[in-house]
């Protein structure tokens, strides 16, 4: 069956009688993210974050790259393996899209815009117009357009997308629908819902996965609820079978009269919501015991011990306190001023510093310039375990 009108897609939203546990879930996620939201947080761990996205949704969709690789690509270093390198710019494409499009679509009127076709098509143009030619998707007829929507029939898996000149209908449906949710909680099941309803419609040749989870991420920071802290590609990836499979399981077609009144499973809406709800609040709350002031303390303490006892790199311990005040700061300090913080003779304080900066504890962005918080991968381990396994096995090997 070819889908070619709206009323296709139905429901949108279950109805109104069904939300009430799905909205009290709701609120205990917008009450942690408000929470989470509160703390000031050093840039470099907003910047870590979206390789990490870009690591995980790439994931998803089997083309990812180890995490060092991605840190190589981002300081123009690609392999010489053409498929690697291929990925690598897949990896800092979006990187870069993902920053672009937080600042293109930021507070409430980014919210609302969001919620259109013209968005989306400009969400898969930021992503894939920054790849050369010949690492776009394969697509010879007719050929791979960034932002362009599709022009042939597809079918995904037991799912057939909709008629692709009946794609302006649906989407126009999914925006007046999706646009006009009341914020507050509602608005974090419309997300969801959207999120689903989007991949149902299928509107690019290739790349539609990637579109979805932009977008979703995207609106989590427009809504103010992320604040570049956490993203749900991280809880997505870790259970790769059962995001497709919540996905798939709200593209059936409604199971008898007890299962909503639209043509669409309402019971299969449910329980996506439910689980895209259940994977936000699972990260906010992660991202909450690692960001916790006097847990970050003991960790940046263990890994200066590391880096002194172990690795003899010239980091010393007396960097906790200073290293500490950036992290909960999010500022900078002049060099002096660092210098004076760790309580040691000027010479050795020079030589400590210089190792920081060596190791990629401390930032600058240039000789003699003021100092913030670093974060490169080796110190994962200790600041944030089991926030990027990956990037851990990285450093450790």
């Amino acid at each position: 069956m070819l889908y070619n009108a709206p009323h296709q897609f139905e429901p949108l939203l279950p109805g109104e009688h069904m939300q009430q546990s799905l909205l009290a879930k709701a609120h205990e996620l917008s009450r942690a993210a408000a929470q989470l939201g509160g703390l000031p947080i050093a840039a470099e761990l907003r910047g870590l974050l979206r390789g990490m996205n870009s690591y995980y949704t790439n994931r998803i969709e089997g083309q990812h790259t180890r995490p060092a690789e991605i840190e190589q690509a981002l300081a123009k270093d690609f392999s010489a393996n053409s498929e690697l390198a291929r990925r690598q710019r897949l990896a800092v494409a979006h990187i870069e899209a993902e920053q672009a499009l937080e600042v293109g679509y930021a507070g409430e009127a980014g919210a609302q815009a969001l919620y259109s076709q013209a968005a989306v098509q400009d969400i898969h143009r930021e992503l894939f117009s920054r790849l050369p030619a010949e690492n776009l998707p394969d697509s010879q007829n007719p050929p791979f357009t960034p932002g362009e929507l599709r022009q042939q029939e597809v079918r995904v898996g037991r799912h057939v997308a909709p008629a692709w000149d009946s794609l302006p209908a649906f989407f126009a449906r999914w925006a007046q629908f999706y646009g006009t949710v009341r914020r507050g909680e509602a608005s974090l099941l419309a997300l969801a819902a959207a999120h689903q309803r989007l991949g149902w419609m299928h509107p690019f040749i290739d790349g539609n996965g990637r579109v979805m989870r932009l977008h979703t991420h995207v609106l989590l920071h427009a809504l103010g609820y992320s604040n570049g802290l956490w993203s749900p590609l991280r809880g997505f990836a870790r259970d790769v079978e059962r995001y497709y499979a919540r996905l798939a399981d709200a593209d059936e077609a409604r199971r008898g009269d007890l299962d909503g009144r639209g043509n669409l499973s309402e019971q299969g809406l449910i329980a996506w919501i439910d689980y895209v709800l259940d994977v936000c609040l699972d990260q906010v709350q992660f991202m909450a015991g690692m960001l916790a002031v006097s847990g970050m303390e003991g960790r940046i303490a263990a890994c200066l011990s590391f880096e002194e006892q172990s690795l003899r790199s010239g980091v010393r311990r007396q960097a906790l306190r200073p290293l500490h005040y950036l992290f909960l700061s999010a500022g900078e300090l002049e060099r002096g001023e660092f210098k004076s913080m760790l309580g040691l003779g000027e010479r050795t304080a020079v030589t400590v510093l210089s190792a920081l900066l060596k190791r990629g504890l401390l930032k600058s962005d240039s000789p003699q310039g003021r100092v913030r918080f670093g974060l490169p991968l080796h110190a994962l381990r200790f600041y944030f375990p089991a926030l990027w396994p990956e990037a851990e096995a990285d450093a450790a090997g």
